[in-house]
């Protein structure tokens, strides 16, 4: 039953347009805030705060590079949530746009 509790409460952060679209742009590969908030024409604060709860949900690591923290997808223990990132179109086009200017 608690893996159940946990698959919900993960499909509910998912059920948010802009968390969805942060986990495509991480299945690409790791990114700073910076680059997240220019991929999706928001505020820093805004990525911020939904970076926080998928990092909380344990969907999301950060590791720090000097002065950055980057932003990648932890869900090996989760095949469930590996299977949806696997329908859903690639942004990697979109962040080979990126300037990268973190």
């Amino acid at each position: 039953m608690e893996q159940i509790n946990e698959m919900a409460e993960n499909f509910k952060l998912l059920g948010d347009k802009t968390r969805l679209t942060m986990m495509a742009l991480l299945k690409e590969r790791a990114l700073c805030v910076c680059d997240i908030v220019d991929l999706l024409e928001t505020s820093q604060p805004n990525a911020s705060q939904h970076l926080r709860k998928l990092k909380s949900a344990g969907l999301v690591n950060e590791t720090r590079k000097g002065q950055w923290i980057y932003y990648s997808l932890n869900i090996e223990d989760k095949p469930y949530i590996q299977a949806i990132l696997g329908y859903i179109p690639s942004l990697k086009e979109k962040i080979d746009q990126l300037k990268n200017d973190c």
